[in-house]
């Protein structure tokens, strides 16, 4: 019988990080497989308008989910609506404010260097075929976005959201890059009774971890192959943050390794690589 290496589940999976007002930080190196990424979120309403924090020696991701939301970095203001999104520099003093709802992803990395401030709208990424494009084949078409991507200088972090078709695998064919870049998905925009299944493995044969994933879940993939796969009659949905093991040089997306048994399908990243 094969022995298979012990899954840190607790330090990989992360249920309902959207269930928090005010901003919450769900993964860190601390609590989790991650050496560089860390995520919380930011959910804010009449009760609790705004946050304020400073970011110290981190560059910050922030992607608008729902609502708007006017976020303030040093003296310069910004006003995000859904999937807008907003790099920021290490050292910034940092305020989010709305005058109805807003809920906010935060990812976060640690980084020597200082990179220019930058504000991002999904109306330019729905435009541009390098930033957001459909992808995949047959039970596997999704649409993906790439955020802070070649669009944007940076030190680690890669971020943007995928949809599935419903009933559809993403991340398919299976591929990992871990000597490059960690990576986790954050579930959401998937209301009940949608749900669907994540894998996670270095074992080709039997996979290490294969979990359920709803809204607000987070899942973690630090090496491995991640492919998932939702429910027929429901799409999945997930943000995926990437930091890059080596800063600037590693942050590369879509470049990785194709499950071998899987080689003869395309990986779904080649548009964004040009």
């Amino acid at each position: 019988m094969s022995q298979q290496p012990q899954v840190p589940f607790e330090r990989m999976v992360f249920r309902k990080t959207n269930s928090r007002l005010g901003r919450h930080i769900s993964v860190s190196p601390d609590n989790s497989t991650m050496k560089h990424l860390a995520y919380g979120r930011i959910i804010l309403n009449a009760s609790t308008p705004q946050v304020s924090f400073s970011n110290d020696a981190h560059e910050t991701g922030l992607v608008c989910l729902s609502g708007t939301v006017e976020v303030k970095v040093g003296a310069e203001k910004f006003r995000l609506g859904r999937y807008d999104a907003l790099y920021i520099p290490r050292d910034s003093n940092i305020e989010l404010k709305t005058e109805s709802q807003a809920d906010v992803a935060e990812f976060f990395a640690p980084v020597e260097r200082h990179h220019p401030l930058q504000y991002v709208s999904y109306q330019a990424v729905s435009k541009d075929p390098s930033l957001r494009f459909n992808t995949g084949g047959a039970a596997s078409t999704r649409d993906l976005n790439i955020l802070l991507g070649k669009n944007v200088q940076a030190g680690r972090l890669l971020v943007g959201f995928t949809f599935s078709e419903p009933g559809n695998w993403t991340s398919w064919p299976p591929h990992e890059h871990a000597q490059m870049l960690e990576e986790m998905y954050v579930y959401f925009d998937m209301p009940e009774p949608a749900y669907g299944i994540q894998l996670v493995y270095n074992d080709t044969k039997y996979p290490e971890l294969i979990t359920v994933v709803r809204d607000g879940d987070a899942v973690l993939m630090p090496s491995g192959y991640h492919p998932n796969v939702s429910v027929p009659g429901h799409r999945i949905g997930f943000l995926w943050a990437m930091a890059a093991h080596r800063e600037v040089e590693d942050r590369q997306f879509g470049v990785v390794n194709i499950q071998q048994a899987f080689q003869q399908g395309a990986s779904g990243l080649e548009a964004a690589r040009k």
